[in-house]
């Protein structure tokens, strides 16, 4: 009976494989896996472990590996069918009836790993043999000793149309097509697909041949450097990871896994130590090779090469993880000095080297900006709104909502910072000689910007959040364009509102450039409750804190309309759909009570540091009063 690949992941995905183990062997909980002394072979400290996450286990000691129905036939004895049965049972899943069809491709995709395997041994011997000499030195020049090259199965493949076929005669012509050996043309002899080529065989995570892939000696115009097998019943190229069979294992130790753009990079690894490397199949990082990644590892690293086509790389690979996001899962990057590749860079810098770049991987954000804002010429405001439309463009592929929330604030953010600088106010004269006056804090605001916040948004300032907020960019002025695009959002919902956040728009230079403005200490902020302590509206707030809190009171204010907005469309559906409704409504309060709370944290916090600082003065106050009195 053939079992499609899908069925069976579903029932693995079923089936708990700690508690499948727990029934016959001590389990006990390390980090996000669990350990025991090995069930297979005599050990005295723990060196088998199981990993629900990635569905399987794993000893150290002896190498036994495998999921749930190996741990059934193993343990248990079982043969295949049966394992499947009795966890089929567990998980409630029937097992399908037989499909003579999906038999026959069984048994012929079983019979192709044969003709892999046997093409494998020939490409070897041919290696080994006269007529390999000259791939020899090839492999020789590139750095490759004997035990690399046994060990990654290097063979090659003679210059002659005819001669693979003629070694693997047993086999029928049609297998070998069909594994991708041989090509087949109208009206001539099918011929060999790998001419005078340095081969390596490409494996699955059982260690089995699935394809090939293959390099020239010299490098040829009009001929490709390298040359992988074509799909087949076995090889589908963007679901393949080479060398994902050894480096799934050394991950495991290290807690990594590097991707490299080449097989041969992830050889060089190999080489120097590096275990944990893998290589997609000559073509940009696909959705699902990510996903085996993430299978290892929370946040893969790309180490691609340090020029334009490394970067072009390492941003498709970007662009197809970006609506891929989850939160713990991402990618990091590594790119190397302009014109190295890891070999080159290994041969000059050596394994430490390289050990220092990959302990200090840039994150997807970082490649993402650093990649825009360098694309093209920034020299005018048009050039740096195509920057920002470049950036959201990223942003709204995302397809997790926080996620996608906190892309948009910090690009935003580091967009602000590049397009709208600070003013070089100690280049002004009036300006060098008021030692008081702290560019990056929060300034005092001049009695005509008061008055005229009061009047553009008259009933507006009646809710605390929305005071503030506008309060404390009269203040950060430098942060108004920041929040450009939620601000006029923010407009949008209320008419009133509008005329503030214009007439902010329209005079932030005016409130930066405040060298004709009169400053005063004591000078009154747009009216907001008397007990508002956010950072953003305090004297002497740290100017770090006080943006980030003003930036996140930004986002609370914009966010709170549209949930209030969600909560009642819910409501109106509960005649149609009340549970669905419900949900919605519940998830949506919930919501809303993280914003008050979060909002009454920003406040309480700076209220306790305010209460702290007091009686830090109180303090030295009456220390000072008793050393007079004495």
């Amino acid at each position: 009976m053939a079992l499609s690949p899908a069925w069976l992941d579903e029932l693995k995905s079923r089936i708990t494989l700690s508690a499948l183990i727990q029934r016959s062997v001590k389990l006990q909980r390390a980090g996000r896996e669990w350990k025991a002394c090995c069930p297979f072979h005599s050990e005295n400290t723990p060196s088998f472990y199981v990993n629900d996450q990635k569905g399987f286990y794993h000893c150290f000691g002896c190498q036994q590996h495998g999921g749930a129905i190996d741990w059934m036939m193993e343990q248990h004895g079982l043969p295949f069918m049966d394992a499947v049965k009795e966890l089929a049972s567990e998980a409630g899943m029937d097992v399908p009836a037989p499909d003579p069809r999906a038999a026959r491709q069984a048994e012929q995709r079983a019979t192709l790993h044969d003709v892999m395997k046997a093409a494998q041994e020939w490409f070897v011997a041919q290696l080994a043999a006269p007529g390999g000499a000259d791939a020899r030195a090839y492999l020789e020049r590139r750095g490759l000793d004997e035990h690399t090259i046994r060990r990654f199965g290097f063979g090659w493949a003679p210059d002659d149309r005819q001669a693979l076929k003629t070694a693997l005669s047993d086999f029928d012509e049609r297998l070998l097509i069909e594994a991708g050996l041989l090509i087949e043309v109208e009206e001539k002899l099918p011929y060999s697909r790998f001419r005078g080529r340095v081969m390596l065989p490409i494996q699955d995570a059982r260690e089995r041949v699935i394809a090939f892939g293959g390099r020239i000696l010299q490098d040829r115009d009009g001929v490709a450097k390298y040359l992988n097998s074509p799909d087949t019943p076995l090889f589908d190229k963007g679901r393949t990871l080479y060398n994902l069979h050894r480096a799934a294992a050394a991950s495991r130790k290290s807690g990594r896994v590097i991707v490299a753009e080449g097989y041969m990079d992830v050889i060089a690894l190999a080489a120097a130590g590096l275990e944990d490397a893998v290589a997609p199949m000559g073509t940009a990082l696909t959705e699902q090779q990510i996903e085996l990644l993430w299978r290892m590892v929370d946040k893969p690293v790309l180490c691609f090469d340090g020029d334009k086509a490394g970067t072009r790389a390492a941003m498709r690979a970007a662009e197809r993880a970006l609506p891929l996001l989850r939160p713990g899962h991402s990618l990091q990057v590594v790119q190397l000095p302009a014109g190295l590749d890891p070999d080159d860079l290994l041969g000059r810098d050596g394994r430490k080297g390289m050990d220092k770049l990959l302990e200090a991987p840039k994150s997807l954000l970082d490649l993402v900006w650093e990649h825009e804002r360098e694309a093209s010429p920034l020299a005018s405001p048009e050039d740096k709104a195509g920057l920002k439309a470049r950036l959201m463009e990223h942003v709204d592929t995302i397809q997790h909502p926080d996620i996608k929330s906190l892309y948009r604030r910090e690009l935003l953010d580091r967009y602000g910072s590049f397009a709208y600088p600070p003013r070089d106010f100690a280049r002004k004269e009036p300006f060098q000689k008021r030692a008081f006056f702290r560019r990056d804090g929060p300034q005092p605001t001049p009695p005509h910007v008061t008055k005229r916040l009061r009047e553009a948004s008259s009933g507006a300032f009646r809710d605390m959040l929305t005071a503030a907020v506008l309060g404390g960019l009269a203040r950060h002025p430098a942060e108004i364009h920041r929040h450009s695009d939620n601000l006029l959002a923010l407009a949008k919902s209320d008419a009133q509102l509008a005329r503030a956040v214009d007439f902010l728009l329209e005079s932030s230079e005016d409130l930066e450039d405040r060298g004709n403005s009169p400053i005063f200490a004591n000078d009154v902020l747009p009216p907001a409750p008397d007990n508002t302590r956010f950072s953003f509206l305090m004297e002497g707030s740290d100017p770090e804190e006080a943006r980030e809190d003003l930036a996140e009171a930004v986002a609370l204010l914009v966010e709170r309309p549209a949930l209030e907005a969600a909560i009642v469309a819910a409501t109106r559906r509960f005649d149609t759909d009340p549970e669905g409704a419900f949900a919605e409504q519940q998830r949506l309060r919930k919501r809303k009570l993280e914003i008050d709370t979060r909002l009454g944290q920003m406040t309480r916090k700076r209220a306790a540091s305010q209460a702290f600082e007091n009686e830090i003065a109180d303090a030295a106050e009456h220390s000072v009063a008793e050393q007079e009195t004495d």
